[in-house]
C-alpha cells in the first residue's frame, strides 16, 4: 500500500456513504448500513478485541454496496486495494458464502472448501455478528471512535 495515504482516512471515507445506503427493513430493521456495520464492529470487538485483521473485516464488509450494488464485495475489495492484508480481504470476500453455509443453502464443495481454510472459525464469526448486528436503538462508537480504537490498537502492536 502507499505509504503516504493513511489507510484509516481511506476507510473512513469508505465508510461515510454507508449512511445513506437504506436496507430492507424486514432483513435491516436498524435502518442504515454504517448502523449495521458499526454494531458488526462493536460486536466483534467484544470478542476479538485484538485481532484488528478481523476487527476491519467486520467494519469494512459493506463499503462495497454503494460503490456497486450489484457486485457489492468485488467492489470493496477493489476499494480496499492495498489497504487491507489478505487475511481480512479473505474474510470480507468469503462472509456471504459463510452465512449461505449457515442457512444451509451452500453447495458442499463451497463448504469444504470454507471449512479447510485456516480463518474458517473467524469467517463463522463473522458471519454470525453480521445477523446479530441488526438491533435498532444499540450504541455504537461513530467512525472516528473506531478509528482511534484500531489506530491505537496498531501502535500497541506495534506496526
Amino acid at each position: 500500500s502507499d505509504e503516504s495515504v493513511d489507510r484509516f482516512h481511506v476507510y473512513a471515507m469508505l465508510l461515510a456513504p454507508l449512511e445513506k445506503v437504506k436496507e430492507n427493513r424486514k432483513t435491516h430493521p436498524e435502518g442504515d448500513l454504517l448502523y449495521h456495520s458499526l454494531q458488526v464492529f462493536e460486536l466483534g470487538r467484544q470478542q476479538l478485541p485484538y485481532d484488528e485483521e478481523f476487527l476491519l473485516a467486520a467494519l469494512l464488509h459493506e463499503v462495497g454496496k454503494p460503490i456497486d450494488p450489484r457486485e457489492p464485495l468485488d467492489a470493496a475489495i477493489d476499494a480496499l486495494g492495498g489497504f487491507i492484508t489478505d487475511r481480512t480481504a479473505w474474510l470480507i470476500e468469503h462472509h456471504v458464502e459463510a452465512k449461505a453455509l449457515e442457512d444451509r443453502t451452500l453447495g458442499a464443495r463451497s463448504r469444504r472448501r470454507l471449512q479447510a481454510a485456516e480463518d474458517f472459525e473467524e469467517l463463522m464469526l463473522l458471519a454470525r455478528l453480521d445477523r446479530q448486528g441488526r438491533q435498532v436503538g444499540v450504541r455504537v462508537p461513530d467512525i472516528e471512535d473506531a478509528m482511534k480504537y484500531l489506530r491505537d490498537l496498531t501502535e500497541m502492536c506495534g506496526e
